[in-house]
């Protein structure tokens, strides 16, 4: 992708490393209340979908409905919410949330609905490993 693409450090901070697709990042949110993963294009000064050419927009589309599927098939969740927001980060990034009827949050929305539960090292062990077979991914 972009040689001039660089993580911004807010998403750094708050997410793991899952895997390198064709186009995006896929890291893992530091929030063990929900099953939360977050596609990040490796593009430099991408702010909006709308900015992608056609082929990246492509791209993206196939990557978040793949990550979507696996993710609500892995956790078996009521809703998946999508969203690119980019109110505090304004990197082009997309959640992925798993959402379960009585979750933490549920119905509202899990933005700075409750102070985030980081992942304890254990916890974070065991959700990559879970997590290892969508990261997997081969992309033809």
């Amino acid at each position: 992708m972009s040689d001039n693409f660089i993580l911004d450090k807010q998403l750094a901070a708050d997410t793991h490393h899952l895997a390198s697709w064709p186009l995006c990042e896929v890291r893992l949110m530091d929030d063990a209340q929900y099953p939360w993963l977050i596609l990040v294009p490796r593009l430099a000064d991408v702010r909006e979908i709308y900015q992608l050419d056609e082929s990246q927009r492509k791209q993206l589309d196939a990557e978040s409905v793949y990550l979507g599927k696996a993710m609500m098939t892995l956790f078996g969740g009521d809703k998946l919410n999508v969203a690119a927001l980019g109110n505090v980060v304004s990197q082009l990034h997309i959640h992925h949330v798993v959402r379960f009827q009585g979750d933490a949050a549920w119905p509202a929305p899990v933005w700075g609905k409750l102070p985030v539960q980081a992942y304890d090292s254990e916890a974070l062990k065991a959700r990559m490993h879970a997590l290892a077979g969508i990261a997997d991914k081969h992309w033809s």
